[in-house]
């Protein structure tokens, strides 16, 4: 099968969140997929599947595990879908496990539209503040915690115990964020339940994000950078009960996977 991987979020190369992205021509069942994305070992390996022209199954799988959203292989789907499957296409339709989601191309931006998701407030869960190294100001919970965090400084600066966050109870994933000195907000993703001790850029934590920061900032419009190593960069629309957020696909391989 035709495979690529795709810096989202992404500038140049080498920058973002490295996607995989098999383009199917049959249907495969979850196990092969899941033994793939294993050998890939990037934080996700997306598969697509063409029903007919701006209409496509998505799926997206981690070394470890099948995953409900994912924005960065999402974006580098539809820059697989753009530039390979069905060139210059601008509007795309991807069926997943979150339901259908839009993706728009304008030139080289791609507009992701996501469900809006509001974390719920809760109390500090035991052991959050030692896996972090840090005092939490708020924490919150969706299908990951979400913890805002003093300043970008100590977002970027973290050190955080992942054996601790593997450990906690509440959670899939954790994510950090603070106001932005550059950009609106920042934050920063960790998922070691997943395989993934920090995760470039997340689009899906953004469905968390924008919401809260929308609300807090009171603005809906929002320049958002994630604090990796590798850094990445969103812009962020709050719609109501959808998010829009865009950026930038850069491609960094091609070639062909060989399975039995």
């Amino acid at each position: 099968m035709r495979y690529y991987v795709v810096d989202a979020f992404a500038e140049k190369v080498f920058q973002g969140n490295p996607a995989g992205v098999c383009v199917l021509e049959e249907k495969l069942d979850s196990g092969t997929m899941q033994r793939i994305a294993a050998e890939n070992n990037l934080s996700e390996t997306a598969f697509v599947f063409r029903k007919s022209e701006g209409q496509y199954d998505l799926k997206w799988f981690t070394p470890k595990a099948e995953i409900n959203l994912c924005g960065h292989a999402t974006l580098g789907t539809a820059y697989v879908v753009k530039n390979f499957v069905d060139a210059g296409i601008k509007d795309m339709y991807f069926d997943t496990l979150s339901g259908i989601l839009e993706v728009h191309s304008e030139g080289d931006l791609f507009t992701l539209n996501f469900p809006s998701i509001m974390p719920e407030r809760i109390e500090v869960p035991a052991g959050l503040e030692e896996a972090l190294g840090a005092e939490p100001l708020e924490v919150y919970l969706a299908r990951d915690l979400m913890v805002l965090l003093k300043d970008e400084e100590e977002v970027a600066e973290l050190a955080p115990d992942f054996g601790r966050i593997e450990a906690l109870k509440d959670g899939l994933g954790l994510i950090v964020t603070a106001r932005g000195c550059e950009a609106d907000f920042v934050s920063r993703c960790f998922f070691p339940k997943l395989g993934v001790n920090e995760d470039p850029v997340t689009g899906s934590a953004h469905s968390n994000l924008i919401p809260y920061w929308a609300e807090k900032l009171g603005k809906n419009e929002m320049k958002a950078v994630q604090l990796s190593e590798r850094r990445g960069t969103l812009y962020c629309e709050q719609l109501g009960e959808r998010v829009n957020m865009s950026g930038k696909g850069v491609l960094y391989m091609q070639g062909e996977i060989y399975i039995d």
